[in-house]
């Protein structure tokens, strides 16, 4: 009697599947390449070529890696998938342009427990638009189809990004000084983090992702939920331009942990933040959660952005002509808060029970 035969689809992975979704975001892909990019997809690794080198005076390669985290969750629930590739980008990238680098190249990489070609098409494309947005190429990545792994109809997102600039023109904070200017430019809403208390909150609620968010007549809580996070790439970069050398002093990108554990990171020791709550409109979501969970002020400061996710110090002079500038490019801008003598670290410049 024959033994039987088994193949690696009868383990729950279809190569053909895979390919087909890479057919699917091929162009996708291509429509993100500019002369830079070698070769094509398909390769076992991406190819890059550094431009402009002689530009550059000592050319210093920055990169990060990031998540979406538990926003996931709501994309599936939803099925709304096409704006998690936005998040996937902007949380590798505003974290790279805080240091004043050029975005260059994104790879990323998906897992899930089975290859829906048209998920993966869906997804990737997300990410190949945004890498347009935030100027730099997707060159590469995976897709991993992990049966037994991962949950059906589930998958996890992780992506990394590489960028250049110039040793001299590198934003660290160093020069931050007591009497400096904080600048805040606002979210576009929750953004990537404090998924899982926002989750809880929905439950404890008892809401419906297909209702109506109750913070907005327009969208359902779930797509309200996923709106996506900004990429600031693009306005980093313009600013910059149209400023004198070394006028940014240091930025912030409030992600998870808030204002509390992010701000203190380019802080340089005796500086200390005193950020001004009511200076800048809170967008609804936040005071909504604050509400339903009657979360205190200093844990919503260390959850979430509350309205603002890039903060930019300056001095008194370069805060006017940067605000002025932002103004110009269409952009809103607020003055948040100001730079103080003391350990590094964020206090509040009133006491308050609500945002």
């Amino acid at each position: 009697m024959p033994e039987p035969q088994y193949s690696y689809a009868d383990a729950g992975v279809s190569v053909n599947e895979g390919n087909r979704a890479v057919d699917l975001i091929k162009d996708k892909v291509r429509s993100t390449f500019g002369p830079e990019v070698l070769g094509d997809l398909g390769g076992f690794a991406g190819l890059f070529q550094l431009p402009n080198l002689h530009s550059y005076k000592q050319p210093v390669l920055v990169a990060s890696t990031d998540g979406v985290g538990t926003k996931l969750k709501i994309a599936f629930e939803t099925g709304i998938l096409h704006s998690i590739g936005q998040d996937l980008v902007a949380m590798c990238v505003n974290d790279i342009v805080l240091q004043g680098a050029l975005p260059l190249f994104f790879l990323d990489y998906f897992a899930c427990a089975k290859v829906v070609p048209e998920t993966v098409s869906e997804v990737i494309g997300g990410i190949a638009k945004a890498c347009i947005e935030a100027g730099c190429a997707l060159i590469g990545g995976e897709t991993a189809e992990l049966p037994g792994f991962y949950a059906e109809g589930e998958f996890d997102l992780a992506g990394f990004v590489v960028g250049i600039v110039d040793r001299e023109a590198i934003i660290d904070g160093s020069s931050i000084a007591p009497g400096d200017v904080i600048v805040g430019i606002p979210s576009s809403g929750l953004h990537s983090n404090g998924f899982a208390l926002v989750r809880h909150l929905i439950t404890k609620s008892g809401l419906r992702l297909n209702e109506p968010a109750p913070w907005s007549k327009e969208l359902s809580l779930g797509e309200s939920l996923l709106t996506p996070t900004r990429i600031y790439a693009r306005v980093v970069h313009d600013l910059i331009k149209q400023l004198p050398a070394h006028t940014v002093k240091g930025m912030v990108h409030i992600t998870g942990g808030g204002f509390l554990d992010n701000i203190p990171r380019v802080l340089p020791s005796q500086t200390h933040a005193r950020i001004k709550p009511g200076n800048w409109p809170v967008p609804p979501v936040f005071t909504w959660l604050q509400n339903s969970g009657e979360i205190s002020p200093t844990e919503m400061f260390r959850t979430f952005n509350n309205g603002i996710a890039l903060a930019m110090v300056f001095s008194p002079e370069g805060a006017v002509i940067a605000r002025e500038e932002l103004q110009k490019m269409g952009e809103a801008s607020y003055v948040i808060g100001e730079i103080v003598s003391g350990t590094p670290g964020v206090s509040f410049d009133q006491a308050t029970t609500r945002l």
